[in-house]
């Protein structure tokens, strides 16, 4: 029998379409000869739904049509259980549509790329590939991510973070330190968002304050750092676990403002979008030597020290000043799975996901030789629950 593969995607993320365009691109590059593919699309209120009409692209134009051909289905959060059950049960048979073998999330952003959907698979005990729930929480935001770069000499630009409640409360002691510490022009983001949601320049005090009222919409938590005028953006992918991983070619984005936008990265400058290798790029980026294997080193250090899994893309900034290279973020499910990066370095598309399925197993095999509890009951031991319970006498009635 071939291993179904269980792809999950969209999800209740402001980076919902560019999750559906990733996960087309995946499910068609995985081999059917090896694999089953199960689609499971989560929508935007979070239910889930799966069915062969979300295979094709284009029938996510018309949302209530596509869900009117597909089953809406959910997983039992019980340990073991990899079943896909419907969620209107039939009269007759059995309400199981299929069982999954494996996992590959393609989901982006906050409230499935953070660890919380890797949460309910971590519950289920089903294998899947990508970061667990601490890397993927530590990854998504940004504030986590710098304080454990930064800890273990990975270079970082300086940055203020604080809350929307300290904003509200704090705003001038907010600003003058932001001010005093990093000066202007500063970058302004959501914590926990990718794909430039939220993100503003402030070149002044009077921006400052309008950049900020923007991500704080999105994100609780909000990082200034300072903005580096002349700079490059190099993205590097890294591939394995944390004790087994190599780095793919550099890629160097092409942006047409000073930062890199939704638009830049997703819809290529046209109305088509086609997911992250749409935009405009140089592969490899035009970098000396010297330089391409420090950035390739640092992004494998990144995703080693945040303890990552699967395939991740990590994005730099390089001050042309100075040559100062910068770890800017990392995307633990980068779009589209950053194949063009893969294919660049010799790894077709095909392959990288059959990578994923193998890292996927290999995990699983090695939780399972960890002990995560003992085959005994203290309640069976010589004088039970009454003599074994340090102040279980005083519930006595």
């Amino acid at each position: 029998m071939k291993t179904n593969i269980g792809v999950f995607f969209g999800g209740r993320s402001t980076e919902h379409e560019i999750s559906v365009i990733s996960a087309s691109q995946a499910m068609h590059a995985i081999n059917r000869d090896k694999y089953d593919v199960t689609p499971i699309y989560i929508s935007k209120q979070g239910k889930y739904y799966t069915g062969d009409a979300l295979f094709d692209i284009a029938n996510y134009r018309d949302i209530p049509a596509l869900l009117e051909k597909c089953t809406q289905v959910y997983m039992e959060p019980s340990y073991g259980d990899y079943n896909l059950y419907r969620v209107k049960k039939p009269m007759f048979g059995s309400a199981v549509v299929t069982t999954l073998d494996v996992v590959i999330p393609v989901l982006h952003g906050s409230n499935v790329e953070d660890g919380i959907f890797e949460g309910v698979l971590e519950t289920i005990g089903i294998p899947y590939a990508g970061c667990n729930t601490l890397a993927s929480a530590n990854g998504m935001d940004k504030i986590t991510m710098k304080m454990i770069l930064h800890a273990c000499d990975i270079p970082v630009i300086d940055y203020v973070w604080f809350t929307d409640k300290q904003w509200f409360a704090q705003r001038d002691a907010l600003i003058e330190k932001i001010e005093s510490k990093i000066g202007y022009p500063v970058i302004v983001k959501p914590a926990n968002l990718g794909s430039s949601v939220g993100i503003g320049r402030a070149a002044n005090r009077e921006q400052l304050i309008e950049k900020v009222e923007v991500a704080e919409k999105y994100s609780a938590r909000i990082i200034v750092e300072h903005m580096v005028d002349n700079l490059k953006e190099i993205n590097c992918s890294v591939l394995g676990d944390c004790d087994e991983y190599e780095s793919s070619v550099l890629e160097e984005p092409i942006k047409s403002a000073e930062i890199l936008s939704y638009e830049d990265k997703y819809m290529g400058g046209t109305k088509g979008a086609k997911g992250m290798q749409a935009s405009q790029k140089r592969i490899p980026a035009e970098l000396p030597q010297d330089m391409t294997d420090r950035i390739r080193f640092l992004a494998g250090e990144t995703f080693r020290v945040l303890s990552c899994h699967g395939v991740s893309r990590i994005d730099f900034i390089v001050d042309d000043d100075t040559n100062e290279i910068f770890v800017n973020e990392i995307n633990t499910i980068p779009g589209s799975l950053s194949f063009y990066l893969w294919e660049a370095t010799g790894l077709s598309f095909d392959k990288l996901m059959d990578r994923l399925v193998h890292l996927a197993l290999k995990r699983k095999r090695e939780q399972g030789q960890k002990t995560v509890s003992y085959d005994q009951n203290i309640f069976s031991m010589t004088g039970g629950a009454k003599g074994g319970i340090k102040g279980g006498s005083k519930f006595k009635k």
